[in-house]
């Protein structure tokens, strides 16, 4: 049962971050229908996967749930998506200032281990496994703050902007630069250097927002 479950798992999240590729890229236009079964052929799943995968684009505003009309593709325009990118890195930028004064040795400790660890998987060019250290290595810094509003406030603003930030990873060579930009805000922390963590954290995410829009023109339909 456990193995069955976690392949289900496995094929949501694949279904999942394909459709965000897509939604990202304009490939899926805003209102656009999305259909469980159609879904269900084109990806050869079951609709329980499918289902679940769309359950998790709506909670991170890809999606929404009209009535009679099922499952739509939320209205999401360019400019709104760097307008998001643009406020999370003023928001990101100040919990890592806050981070810097205030994280333990032990939460340091995790962050270099999490960088190295994502080392091995951009040389492999594994974007799904290192957006998910990417997720751990952000919400770790948020932890960090030992500020339980900033965390809830940062979290909150993450899943809004989660899949693009995960999207904007496949484009050039921007899985490496993310990882060296890292590198960059680790080194500042380890300075005690809450300002230069703070610039290169706002650099990171709009280097993020950038690499985004390169990668929408590059896909969007002529």
């Amino acid at each position: 049962m456990d193995s069955i479950l976690e392949e289900r798992g496995l094929l949501s999240d694949q279904i999942r971050n394909a459709l965000t590729d897509e939604i990202a890229s304009g490939a899926l236009g805003a209102g656009t229908a999305l259909d469980e079964q159609d879904l269900a052929d084109r990806f050869g799943a079951s609709r329980t996967p499918v289902r679940e995968a769309l359950r998790q684009l709506a909670f991170n505003g890809l999606v929404e749930l009209r009535p009679r009309r099922g499952v739509v593709v939320t209205r999401m325009t360019p400019e709104r998506v760097m307008d998001m990118f643009e406020a999370t890195a003023e928001f990101e930028a100040m919990c890592v200032r806050l981070a810097t004064y205030r994280m333990t040795p032990l939460e340091r400790s995790t962050l270099m281990d999490l960088q190295d660890s994502a080392g091995a998987l951009v040389a492999a060019g594994d974007v799904d496994a290192y957006d998910g250290l990417n997720r751990r290595f952000h919400e770790a810094l948020y932890g960090a703050t030992h500020n339980g509003f900033l965390l809830e406030q940062a979290l909150a603003l993450r899943t809004r902007l989660s899949g693009f930030r995960r999207t904007q990873l496949r484009h050039g060579d921007r899985i490496r630069r993310s990882h060296a930009e890292h590198g960059e805000i680790l080194a500042a922390i380890a300075e005690g250097d809450g300002d230069g963590a703070a610039r290169r954290m706002r650099a990171h995410m709009l280097n993020a927002a950038s690499a985004l829009g390169h990668y929408i023109d590059a896909h969007s339909a002529p």
